[in-house]
């Protein structure tokens, strides 16, 4: 099974709910991290890369349609 890193830019608006959604969900195998940034922050996702390639669509979506 292959290891991947995807990274989402989440803007400053949105951060605090995914991270408070990453901290309280159980994420298995996906391990992930923050970089805060001037206008937001990076999310990093790392582990199984299918299943962090899904996990990185997912936020892309939510991105575009979460107000």
């Amino acid at each position: 099974m292959s290891e991947a890193t995807f990274v989402s830019f989440v803007p400053k608006a949105k951060t605090a709910k995914l991270r408070r959604t990453l901290q309280t969900e159980d994420t298995g195998a996906v391990k992930w991290r923050e970089h805060k940034t001037l206008f937001g922050s990076e999310f990093y996702f790392s582990g199984p890369a299918e299943l962090v390639r899904r996990t990185h669509e997912y936020v892309t979506l939510w991105l575009t349609t979460a107000r």
